[in-house]
Parts: structure tokens; sequence; C-alpha cells
């Protein structure tokens, strides 16, 4: 079962911006090199399908990662991401000049990271989201722990938790 803090709900309500780190939410973690040296993720459909879900009901999608991926930036465009910052060693002024850009408040936009990087994010932002296997201390700065795995549903979990609180998640599954 997912680890939920009191307060989590009102926040997931006020959210804009759903903001996800890559490597460790979006997959599992693990890199994997082709021979030409050529780095392979594998990403979860169930996760892209929470994203487009996201959009779909007016929470706009971003994807904060530190490493620059040809794989991140097709899977991106293939979901309809409009926002994909790669490359940023710095997460925290890459993440406040997105909100200046989009008009938004750190209270409306939320961050699902997972490791020491994305510690100055989840702890500036109105819903910090973490897989259950993130480092100690991201744990411990998050709204919302996962029950799901990285890469395996966390992020569409989390994606599942937002909708429902803004009253959504009926309209998006088809059940409403």
């Amino acid at each position: 079962m997912a680890q939920v803090s009191a307060d989590a709900f009102e926040r997931a309500r006020r959210l804009r911006l759903m903001v996800f780190d890559v490597d460790g939410v979006l997959t599992d973690g693990r890199l994997w090199f082709g021979p030409e040296g050529e780095t392979l993720k594998v990403f979860h459909v169930r996760d892209g399908h929470g994203l487009r879900m996201l959009a779909e009901h007016g929470i706009v999608t971003a994807l904060l990662t530190g490493r620059r991926s040809a794989a991140v930036a097709a899977r991106a465009a293939e979901l309809g991401v409009p926002h994909v910052l790669q490359g940023v060693d710095d997460k925290r002024p890459a993440y406040d000049a997105l909100l200046v850009r989009l008009g938004l408040e750190p209270g409306s936009a939320g961050y699902m990271g997972d490791d020491l990087p994305d510690l100055p994010v989840l702890s500036n932002c109105g819903l910090a989201c973490v897989p259950h296997e993130a480092h100690a201390a991201a744990l411990r700065c998050a709204h919302y722990v996962a029950q799901a795995p990285a890469g395996g549903g966390a992020a569409r979990e989390v994606c599942e938790f937002v909708l429902g609180a803004q009253g959504k998640l009926g309209a998006a599954t088809g059940a409403a």
C-alpha cells in the first residue's frame, strides 16, 4: 500500500503541473548500453498512459533528468510531453525556470524523483512523490511513496492519485 502524508490529497488537488525524473522513476534505474555505446532504456506502457491521462485532463507534464538520451526524447515525443529538460545537473534552477515560464507557483507543481539530485526539487514543490525504492533522503521528503516499483507503474500510480484527488480519475479511466 502506498504511503501518503496527511496533506497529500489536498496538495494533489492544487496541481497544474507534474514533473517526472526519468532514471529510477520512469525506468527501474538500470542503464543498458548497446554495442555502439548507446544507452538503452525500458519504459512501462502503463506509466506512459498515466502521463497521457494527466495531459488529457488539464495537468501539464514535464520530464527533468540529469542524463541526455535519445530514448527519452523519443518517448516524450510519443507521449506528447511538452517540456523535456535533459542533461540538467542542478535540477532546482531548471525546475524554477519552468515554473516561471508557465506562470505557476511551487505549490501548484508536483515532482517525482528518487535520488539525491532530486532533493532540491522534492523539498520545494507542492507534492513530492517517490517510488518505494528511492534513496532514504528522498523518502523523507515525500508526501506520496508509491507502492508500485520504479519503471513498473510507480508513475502511473502517482498520476491516478493526482487525478483522483482532483475528481478526474473516473473520467480518465472510463469509469465515470
